[in-house]
């Protein structure tokens, strides 16, 4: 059963009206961390496919959480390479409907390890007008957008229209000239900016740090600078080792990562 959230998203003030409530499942702390929206055609090509999963791993490794809608094609890959730990799923349906359907399995894992939201209650069916309302709830929720692959008269274009009004920096990736109408407009236009390198755009947000720490929950967790006590009561005494080893410091009460 969902949970309305009662705390405000600073966010979310940039929406045309904040929402007036919200519902969820999963990890409050994602709102925290730096975020990237990522949003795309439902039918990406293997090329996109391959470059939306690289994108999201590397904002992964680097702490971002990952949001987007979790529909079919780019939405459910962002999920999956950000991993289901460290990504928010807006969804246009009450969160007690797992849809679509054929990401059943994705959903589940991000309600118990990411996190769910959706202005719509329990029992409540996607339509065309939620879809809508869904997009530009994962727009506003992002520090930017990306948008991988989408035609012109795609509701990815939409979601960008959403982006311009609310300030948002727009990336695309480079496409094939009879490919990808909308993001090859977008270009032309000087509207967005292309990523010709995965790991050079994911520096924006730092180094990765290594391997042995990047997929950790408790490496996640003290993105967000949390306090001492609520680092200690979700890890026990691995603060004190992570401290002892230099790859935390804690202060005024507060965990940083090093």
């Amino acid at each position: 059963m969902s949970q309305i959230l009662s705390s405000s998203i600073p966010a979310l003030d940039a929406m045309k009206k904040y929402p007036s409530e919200l519902f969820y499942k999963g990890n409050l702390d994602l709102l925290k961390r730096p975020k990237v929206s990522i949003v795309g055609t439902r039918r990406p090509s293997n090329y996109t496919k391959q470059f939306t999963y690289s994108i999201a791993k590397a904002l992964s490794k680097r702490g971002v959480c990952v949001v987007s809608g979790v529909a079919m094609g780019v939405d459910a890959i962002a999920h999956s390479g950000a991993g289901e730990g460290n990504t928010i799923a807006v969804v246009a349906n009450g969160l007690d409907i797992r849809y679509p359907a054929v990401n059943k399995s994705l959903i589940e894992s991000i309600e118990n390890e990411g996190l769910m939201l959706s202005q719509f209650n329990d029992g409540f069916r996607a339509t065309g007008w939620s879809f809508v309302v869904r997009n530009e709830l994962v727009v506003a929720l992002g520090d930017m957008l990306i948008v991988t692959e989408a035609e012109l008269d795609s509701g990815s274009m939409r979601s960008v229209e959403y982006a311009m009004k609310m300030g948002k920096e727009i990336f695309v990736l480079p496409q094939r000239l009879d490919e990808s109408s909308g993001t090859n407009s977008l270009l032309r236009e000087g509207k967005a900016t292309a990523i010709t390198d995965v790991e050079l755009f994911a520096t924006r947000f730092g180094q990765a740090p290594s391997s042995d720490i990047q997929k950790d929950a408790f490496f996640y967790f003290c993105q967000a600078s949390p306090t001492f006590d609520d680092t200690v009561a979700k890890f026990g005494d691995k603060v004190y080792e992570a401290e002892l080893e230099g790859s935390v410091t804690i202060h005024n009460g507060i965990v940083r990562l090093q």
